[in-house]
Order: C-alpha cells, then structure tokens, then sequence
C-alpha cells in the first residue's frame, strides 16, 4: 500500500440520487463513468474498496410507503433498484479493467452473488472492488445503515460518505446561507444535535465499533483520492478525545 494512504481498507458510500448526474430520475452513465474513475484512482494507491449504493434514483420505500404502499413491500422494491445501480456501476468498474464483483443481501444468482463476507473478504483481499447491493436484505433499515454494518464486517478503517457538499454542516447549506461547517465532530456531536449525516442505528453502529465516518463532496474531482490521502475538504466524525 502507498506509505501515504491513512487508511488500509475503505467502504464508499454512495446515494442513488449521487448516480442521477443532472437528470430527475434513473441513471446518468457520464456520472457513473467519473464515480468508477474516482474509485480506480483510489485503488491505484493500493487501498482496498468496497461500495454501498442507494436506489433513491430510481425507487425509494419511505416516498411508496407515504403514498400507501405498505412499508415492506415498498422497501423490497427500494432495495432490488440498489441492485440495478450496482450492476451499472460494476460495468463502469470493468470498462476499465477493474475486477469487481456485486455481492446482493437478497439471493440472485443468476445475477451477481450472494452476501458471504469471508467471500467478500477474499475478493478485496485478491484486489477487487465489492459492490454491496440490497441493503441489509431487510425491510426498515437504510443503504446508511446496510453501509455501516459492511464495513464493520470488512473490517474497514473508514466508511467514506460521498456527499452533495463538502462536509457536514449545521444546516442544508444550499437553504441556509449562514450555516456553520465542521471539520470534525464526535459521533455524540452529530446524534445530540440530530444533524443530517446518516441515521441514527448508523451512526450508533459505527461509534460503537469505532469506525469514523468521513463526509466529502462527490462532485469535486479526484476528492475521493484526496480524503484517502488526508487532504482536501471533508468533515471526519470519529469517537474523538
């Protein structure tokens, strides 16, 4: 691994809404194409990688539960539409040479692979990126949560939040002209004061196995790279003291 990376292994979080680019709805491939290029510039330092993707691009359970679907059911939905946006996101990977593999919490064979983390393990162990896809495999918890829970059992030294500013701030800063933007926080910072980073349970599940959570802007180029390396703009939420 370069002697500059600060961390060995890393889970990218990233939202359905982060794959849309300048569309409403549904996938923009020049956006996934610049993902997939942020993810290999990572990997060319050596560093181990493994991705949660969301499906609010294409469906979202709690926007189908509010319209009276009932919640499961829309959450089984949400979660097959985070295997569609893995699976595109694992052949942008492979445009470029990248060995990747999906890993899906719902069984599909005949798609991509089943969870097994030792398998999981294996496959970043021998270099290739892990898509994590389905969440959980549950109803009522979230791709933040499923991201969480991946990278306690990968044993990763970060969970990488890519995010639609550069941080973490007091309030939506597109809406809030005076907001205040942190540069780190605890992780009891961000559950006192209810800030919108990732929901409770993970951050809860990240606090509790000591793994910080660093919040970056997906939009700027090369950022994913420069956080991995312990430069550019980004919030980092840990245990602190």
């Amino acid at each position: 691994m370069a002697s500059d990376a600060k961390f060995r292994r890393v889970l990218l979080k990233i939202s359905g809404e982060g794959l849309m680019g300048d569309r409403e709805f549904g996938l923009d491939i020049t956006t996934i194409d610049r993902i997939a290029a942020e993810v290999q510039s990572v990997r060319d330092l050596g560093v181990d990688v493994c991705c949660v993707v969301g499906g609010g691009n294409i469906f979202r359970g709690l926007s189908g539960a509010a319209k009276g679907m009932e919640r499961a059911a829309a959450d089984n939905m949400g979660m097959l539409a985070t295997v569609m946006n893995a699976l595109a996101l694992q052949n942008a990977l492979e445009a470029r040479n990248i060995d990747t593999r999906v890993q899906s919490a719902i069984p599909m064979p005949s798609v991509c692979e089943s969870f097994i983390r030792r398998k999981a393990i294996r496959h970043l162990e021998k270099g290739r990126v892990v898509i994590f896809a389905a969440g959980t495999g549950n109803p009522f918890f979230t791709t933040d949560t499923a991201a969480a829970l991946r990278a306690v059992e990968m044993g990763c030294d970060a969970l990488l939040k890519a995010s639609q500013v550069d941080g973490v701030y007091s309030a939506d800063p597109k809406k809030v002209k005076d907001a205040v933007r942190y540069d780190t926080l605890t992780f009891h910072d961000v559950l006192a004061n209810d800030l919108a980073v990732m929901d409770a349970s993970a951050i809860s599940l990240c606090r509790e196995n000591n793994v910080p959570i660093v919040v970056f802007d997906m939009h700027t180029d090369k950022a994913f790279a420069e956080v991995v390396l312990g430069r550019g703009r980004f919030t980092i939420i840990n245990e602190g003291g």
